[in-house]
Formats: structure tokens, C-alpha cells, sequence
């Protein structure tokens, strides 16, 4: 389980996670990741999960999937860093190990350090040689 010592309770924090953090989406979730240089604390991580994702029983379930899976990635995260998690209405039929290699894929993409799009599988040359 997620300490609470590293979650995420302010709605300023989601905020300024989700606007000026990076983002990584996968087809069950979208990780928003804002690192803080400046700031010696503890990473925290929110989750969103929206009704579109299913009824009361069902956002609980992915919910507590989520903080299960982050609690063993946040020793990753840079001190004082935001991590948003938002699930896509996919994540409420996904197995939990796929929801495991949606988070993990996300999280290395958003620490490794690229702008987005740069490992999407896209072609930024539209076509040309």
C-alpha cells in the first residue's frame, strides 16, 4: 500500500502536476509527472479516476490497484516530484498485470528523460526520406 506520507491530497498539487508536468499515455492510464528540483520532499502521487471509468465499486477497485502499483515505484521517483495517475475507462476491465506494464512503461518513459512522442511508434517525418 501506498504510504500516506507520499499521497497526494491538494488540489493545487493535481493541478500543477497535470499542466505543467510531462505525460506518458498508455491505452489504461496517463501518467503526469512533475519533477521539482527545488523542493527536498518526499514524491507524491494522486490518482484520477473518473466516472466515465465505471460506478462507485468499480473506480474504488482501480483505485486501489493504482496505489498498489505505484507504492512499488515510488523509491523511483525524484524527491519532490508529483506523479498523477489517471485511468482510461480500459483500466476498469484490464488484469492487473497488464495495468502493472501500462504503469511501468509509463513511468520509464516519463524518467528516462525525452520530450513525448519520442518512443510512441509514430513517424514525425510524415513519410518523407
Amino acid at each position: 500500500m501506498l504510504p500516506s506520507g507520499h499521497r497526494m491530497r491538494h488540489r493545487t498539487e493535481f493541478t500543477l502536476a497535470v499542466r505543467r508536468g510531462r505525460r506518458a499515455g498508455r491505452p489504461n492510464l496517463v501518467a503526469h509527472l512533475l519533477r521539482r528540483d527545488e523542493i527536498d520532499a518526499e514524491p507524491l502521487a494522486g490518482f484520477v479516476v473518473g466516472r466515465v471509468v465505471g460506478n462507485a465499486v468499480v473506480r474504488n477497485k482501480v483505485r486501489r490497484r493504482l496505489r498498489h502499483l505505484v507504492a512499488d515505484h515510488v523509491g523511483r521517483l525524484p524527491r519532490g516530484s508529483l506523479l498523477v495517475v489517471r485511468a482510461n475507462p480500459k483500466a476498469a476491465t484490464a488484469r492487473y498485470d497488464v495495468l502493472a506494464a501500462d504503469l511501468d512503461s509509463a513511468l520509464q518513459r516519463l524518467l528516462r528523460g525525452q520530450p513525448p512522442g519520442r518512443d510512441s511508434g509514430v513517424r514525425t517525418d510524415k513519410g518523407r526520406t
